[in-house]
């Protein structure tokens, strides 16, 4: 299967001198699920950013099915139009990219963007509402939603637009454990219709969980390996070395043991 996404060489820094990403080399292949891990700073999103041309990097080349990505080839209308249909980037914090009245607006805007007719954005709206389980929230105000509602009214407004590729920013950050789990199972869903998801983590448990091809970036800003999800989660010395694995020392009574502690979002005995 051909690669959908492809880095090469990627540099980027932030102001010119504050490295955010050094020799960036990976490929996603069409209908992968592929996870970028690595400690808070490491550069995780970043990267995403990069992938979604939200920003450019300094030197490197970015691909969307063999085609460079550039601000130049985005200036096309035709490429430019095509880059943001395939592409859905649902971010850490809901809020940066909830702004609509309401819920069903929020739903709208996207496929309106796209140049659907407003008969067929509102199909899309209702269905992806009815899909979602969300369908009680269509009239209600955006800062009325608690942070599990919007989580999922965000990625609603990005399944309206039927992208090809999802970029997920820390997929389970600051859930409740009832939504970790319907997202897990939705990430799982998606996957298996056929969508390329690419996420950041730094929690193992999730990738456990999904099982996905995994590049680890050190806080070195650089890519240490990448590897299956058995790979990487069996290699203690390597997570260890980007601190995602640290050794935690407890006593009992006048013992001393030590064991080593992961990033798992439920604490693995």
């Amino acid at each position: 299967m051909e690669d959908i996404i492809s880095l090469k060489n990627i540099d980027y820094s932030y102001f010119s001198k504050i490295p955010a990403l050094r020799n960036i080399n990976l490929s996603v292949k069409k209908g992968e699920m592929f996870s970028v891990i690595g400690l808070n700073g490491s550069g995780k999103s970043t990267l995403l950013h990069i992938i979604n041309a939200l920003i450019f990097p300094d030197s490197g080349e970015v691909l969307l099915d063999q085609n460079p990505v550039t601000e130049k080839s985005l200036r096309d209308k035709n490429f430019g139009v095509q880059f943001r249909q395939r592409m859905g980037y649902i971010f850490q914090n809901p809020d940066i990219q909830l702004f609509c009245p309401t819920v069903f607006d929020e739903l709208l805007f996207g496929p309106l963007q796209l140049n659907l007719s407003l008969d067929e954005a509102m199909e899309r709206a209702e269905q992806t509402l009815s899909y979602l389980g969300i369908g009680y929230l269509r009239e209600r105000p955006v800062y009325m939603l608690s942070g599990g509602e919007k989580k999922r009214v965000a990625i609603a407004s990005v399944l309206t637009m039927n992208p090809d590729i999802l970029l997920i920013d820390e997929p389970l950050s600051s859930l409740d454990p009832r939504t970790q789990t319907f997202f897990i199972e939705l990430l799982l869903e998606l996957n298996h219709a056929g969508k390329t998801i690419i996420f950041t983590t730094h929690q193992l448990d999730l990738i456990e969980h999904l099982q996905p091809r995994v590049a680890v970036l050190s806080d070195e800003h650089t890519i240490r390996k990448i590897g299956t999800a058995s790979d990487i989660l069996g290699d203690e010395e390597l997570l260890i070395n980007v601190n995602l694995v640290h050794e935690h020392v407890h006593k009992h009574g006048n013992e001393e043991h030590k064991h080593y502690h992961s990033h798992y979002v439920f604490h693995k005995h």
